[in-house]
């Protein structure tokens, strides 16, 4: 229509444009509208810079980012913390802390001053490779340079600790952020919940839920998801069904992360019934098992001695397309032969069968499951055979004979725990969300009208 009525396209309408396609994660037609504007012979301005950065950042080419930060130092346009970020906050999210680290040394050379964005996206990196100690050391930078941390610096840390299971130091992050006056939202309540799950401290989480509700603060997917988890690892299927009750009841959709941990749950207190009625009512509603899925379901069947269920699901994963991965493989040999005292045919041909997939695929285990298997192994061909032969295949390439014999220290147990359903991955993009503001550079935070201090939990 512009173009129709004779009006020249100008800087301010493709900035705008391609802002939009930005926040869509349209990265196509982001760098398709910079093309247009490149053709009418414009010069991009540092917002334009900024945003074809960010572009560049979304699509993981890291390296494109920093050429473009270059040319438009060659154009003598100073960048700002904003041309930054997205390539800290790129660099941070693929695990390359070096290069985070690189860059934002670049910035601060620059004369850019680092924001609590900054600082958020450098503590996100390091919580999520598990670095504590040194998210906490740019923490205490961040508090050093006069920064003031956000509800989100602290949710993040919280966060890390949870995955953990370290329940007071997530407490005491938390008590910080209350103190201060900073907004407590959902985001912080999941990571409480999670500290306290992780940790069986189930009475706490209860408490922590009670607060929510205090504060009409409403479950979502998440938390529910993090407590059908917590009472999943004690095998407490009645609790976890309630919790399923309770989301139908609060009109909380089910995702596929909710139905298996309830159906670990099931498994775990050995009701392989009601875990098969999940599996269906699952599917009833559209949603399909994934790897964790039905690793945990083979793990409940091989719990439960029926070894020829376990095998018959595996096949069934197979056949549904997904693909085997290493924990599937490890799950199923060793609940297989931890269980097994006599090499019955189904059993021993399955495990063959197994052990030639493994090989095809090159998978090599660690010697901590070497040392277990051959153990077991032992009991069912003590001296030697095919299955013994093909298995020993698997193991790393130092493996002798010997390392079996020279070993005094207990190994890891058949009975695998099905990793708790941290969803991190989830976690990671619904956070990002709210955690980082990338169109503005206020450090502002909007924050409602509740009265922090009447927080009272008592664990």
């Amino acid at each position: 229509m512009m173009k129709m009525t004779g009006i020249k396209h100008n800087m301010k309408t493709y900035s705008m444009l391609i802002n939009g396609f930005l926040k869509l994660k349209d990265w196509a037609n982001a760098f398709s509208v910079f093309e247009d504007f490149t053709k009418d012979g414009l010069k991009p301005d540092v917002v334009l810079y900024n945003n074809i950065i960010t572009a560049f950042c979304g699509m993981g080419n890291m390296d494109r980012a920093i050429c473009m930060v270059k040319q438009m130092q060659k154009e003598r346009h100073r960048p700002t913390t904003r041309t930054f970020l997205p390539i800290i906050h790129g660099f941070a999210k693929a695990g390359e802390m070096r290069r985070a680290l690189e860059i934002f040394d670049m910035m601060r050379r620059n004369g850019c001053i680092p924001t609590v964005h900054t600082y958020n996206a450098l503590i996100l990196g390091l919580v999520e490779k598990r670095q504590m100690a040194k998210a906490v050391a740019i923490l205490d930078e961040m508090n050093l340079a006069g920064v003031a941390p956000n509800e989100h610096t602290y949710t993040t840390l919280m966060q890390g600790y949870a995955s953990l299971g370290d329940t007071e130091k997530a407490f005491q992050y938390f008590t910080v952020l209350r103190n201060e006056g900073l907004e407590i939202d959902v985001y912080t309540y999941e990571a409480l919940l999670k500290a306290c799950c992780k940790s069986g401290r189930m009475q706490s989480a209860l408490a922590v839920t009670k607060e929510m509700s205090a504060k009409k603060i409403p479950r979502n997917t998440f938390v529910y998801n993090i407590l059908i988890d917590g009472w999943a690892r004690r095998g407490d299927v009645w609790e976890a069904a309630d919790l399923m009750q309770q989301m139908r009841k609060e009109g909380v959709r089910p995702d596929i992360h909710t139905y298996t941990s309830f159906i670990n749950a099931c498994c775990k207190a050995g009701d392989m019934q009601k875990a098969t009625e999940i599996i269906q009512e699952m599917e009833a509603s559209g949603i399909k098992p994934n790897i964790k899925t039905y690793t945990t379901l083979i793990n409940g069947w091989a719990r439960a001695s029926m070894p020829e269920k376990a095998l018959k699901c595996f096949e069934e994963m197979k056949e549904a397309g997904l693909k085997p991965d290493r924990a599937v493989y490890h799950c199923l040999v060793t609940s297989l032969l931890s269980r097994a005292t006599f090499a019955q045919s189904y059993v021993y041909s399955g495990l063959l069968s197994i052990c030639r997939e493994m090989i095809e695929s090159e998978m090599t285990v660690d010697m901590g499951t070497a040392v277990h298997w051959s153990r077991c192994l032992r009991k069912i061909e003590r001296t030697g055979g095919e299955l013994t032969e093909a298995l020993q295949k698997t193991f790393p390439p130092d493996w002798t004979s010997h390392n079996v014999l020279d070993v005094n220290s207990e190994t890891e147990t058949a009975d695998l725990e099905i990793d708790d359903v941290d969803n991190e991955d989830d976690y990671d993009v619904h956070y990002n969300a709210n955690g980082f503001n990338n169109d503005d550079e206020t450090d502002d935070e909007d924050s409602d009208n509740e009265d922090q201090d009447s927080l009272q939990l008592k664990f």
